[in-house]
């Protein structure tokens, strides 16, 4: 499976790096920040182009999610956010050769256009919005001890 992982509309330099460091020692090839903006795109963006550049892995910077979708053509976008119905298994991912997860940036989440690009879905168990780190760490965790690889070279 090809796994593309998405940050969505972030401002902080600090989450987009802690964000960068855990997907990459996951192993994630493919990590996309679409709407960067503030300190993030100023300070942030350049050290996590060193960060991918010295763990050979693949770090794009686009402005919309929108973009992320028509360049990269993943067979499903899910959408991470505890206001959605669907619960996140590893069952969705079951015969997916392209799949695209997108986290979001800040706390107010994406909007409904941006909800419309893909399937939203949520963690069980969680009442509230976390950190896009800690919300990246749970689905990562959750993928591996159910046995799916993350693209493994």
């Amino acid at each position: 499976m090809e796994l593309f992982i998405v940050l969505h509309n972030i401002s902080s330099t600090q989450r987009i790096i802690d964000f960068a460091k855990l997907i990459f020692n996951l192993n994630i090839n493919h990590f996309i920040v679409t709407k960067v903006g503030g300190v993030a795109a100023q300070a942030g963006v350049p050290e996590v182009s060193k960060l991918a550049y010295k763990n050979n892995k693949s770090f794009i910077i686009l402005p919309d999610l929108k973009d992320a979708i028509e360049i990269f053509k993943p067979e499903v976008v899910y959408l991470f956010t505890q206001s959605a119905e669907k619960t996140f298994t590893k069952d969705l991912l079951k015969d997916k050769s392209r799949v695209m997860l997108v986290f979001p940036g800040n706390e107010s989440g994406f909007n409904k256009l941006e909800l419309n690009l893909g399937e939203p879905v949520k963690i069980e168990g969680l009442s509230n919005e976390i950190s896009p780190v800690a919300l990246v760490g749970i689905v990562a965790y959750c993928l591996i001890n159910e046995g799916k690889i993350l693209n493994k070279q």
